[in-house]
């Protein structure tokens, strides 16, 4: 089964790539996207980079940092056993030695909790709670009554940025990076109505502002901000849902966000037709697949055939593609090195990254 999607997926790309070079097209963003490993698996993600991400043409590398670093502007936000400078050192050498873009992520605004666990910012900041009335509970079930998936930070806190933005100054710095991920991801909690500052407000123009302001700052240094796409959609209209789509009224911030925002459009279970939606409002786009080989697939031939197809305009902000890892960096390698366990991993990743990037040396 697998060697079909290889086959489907060398055909799709010799032929589609002939009518990309006619356009005159980049060649494609050929991503992964996974956490970034703790200090003690830097040595054998350096190798996995080396011997099987190059020899698959990956170019860009999005590596989930969030607080998995030695700050020395903010050393209250590191964890445990946390990426040294000269951990990160091997990963930019590596990355340079075979022409990959590393863009570091740290998620802001959502995604500061996760289950009954507070995240960094907000253990030591919880000041910036977006709803601190909302308590963490022993044992993390969902549905739940307060709609608790994980915090967010409140976007108008007068200090917050001050604190993120030296997380981020200081990561893209040691990472020599050009672009930043934000995540931005599944942001339930906005806008919330017993926010003393945010009370009231748009939450389009929340999140909007929120991207924005990130978006500025890096600009300053002329780098570029990545997030996710999910809450630019409409999910009751597109019948996406809450997960892949918002269903909180921030979808109306993709016409306020600026236009060089790239967007990371991920979906997983079917191909879904929003890569050509963000083209249409002037975005760039990359679409990401998580764990089915075959949803993978034919996400690489609809990217094809848009870039083959589309006019020149449209054609050349759909990127590319990036596989998506939703397991700890040394879970999936040790997955990855044993074959037998790759084949029985419940979650396919290991198999969808395969059938998307073949290894061009076999």
């Amino acid at each position: 089964m697998m060697k079909k999607y290889y086959t489907l997926i060398l055909s799709f790309t010799l032929s589609f790539s002939l009518l990309a070079q006619q356009n005159d097209l980049p060649d494609p963003v050929k991503g992964f996207c996974i956490a970034a490993p703790q200090s003690d698996g830097v040595d054998d993600f350096v190798t996995f980079i080396d011997q099987e991400l190059a020899p698959r043409g990956i170019n860009t590398l999005v590596l989930r940092v969030d607080f998995n670093y030695q700050f020395k502007s903010r050393p209250e936000l590191q964890e445990e056993n946390a990426l040294s400078e000269a951990d990160v050192k091997k990963l930019v050498a590596i990355a340079n030695q075979h022409d990959v873009n590393i863009i570091p992520q740290i998620n802001l605004l959502g995604h500061q909790s996760w289950a009954g666990d507070i995240e960094k910012l907000l253990e030591v900041y919880p000041e910036f709670d977006e709803t601190p009335h909302v308590e963490m509970p022993e044992e993390y079930e969902w549905p739940n009554e307060d709609g608790l998936y994980c915090k967010s930070y409140c976007p108008l806190h007068p200090e917050v940025h001050s604190v993120v933005f030296d997380l981020v100054d200081e990561i893209m710095d040691v990472f020599e990076a050009k672009a930043f991920h934000a995540g931005m991801d599944e942001v339930f909690y906005i806008g919330d109505d017993k926010c003393p500052r945010c009370a009231g407000r748009d939450k389009a123009e929340l999140f909007a502002g929120e991207v924005t302001k990130i978006r500025n700052h890096l600009a300053e240094n002329g780098r570029e901000l990545w997030i996710w796409g999910d809450r630019l959609i409409d999910g009751k209209t597109t019948g996406l849902g809450m997960w892949e789509a918002s269903m909180n009224n921030t979808h109306r911030a993709v016409d306020m966000i600026p236009k060089d925002v790239v967007i990371c459009d991920w979906h997983y279970n079917r191909v879904e037709p929003t890569a050509a939606y963000f083209t249409m409002k002037g975005l760039r786009v990359i679409t990401c697949p998580w764990n089915k080989a075959e949803v993978a697939v034919e996400q690489w031939k609809e990217f094809e055939e848009f870039r083959a197809q589309a006019n020149p305009e449209l054609a050349k902000r759909y990127l590319g593609m990036m596989q998506t890892i939703w397991t700890g960096n040394s879970n999936f390698l040790n997955a990855y090195k044993n074959e037998a366990e790759a084949d029985a991993e419940p979650d396919g990743t290991v198999q969808s990254f395969k059938a998307l990037f073949e290894n061009k040396q076999k």
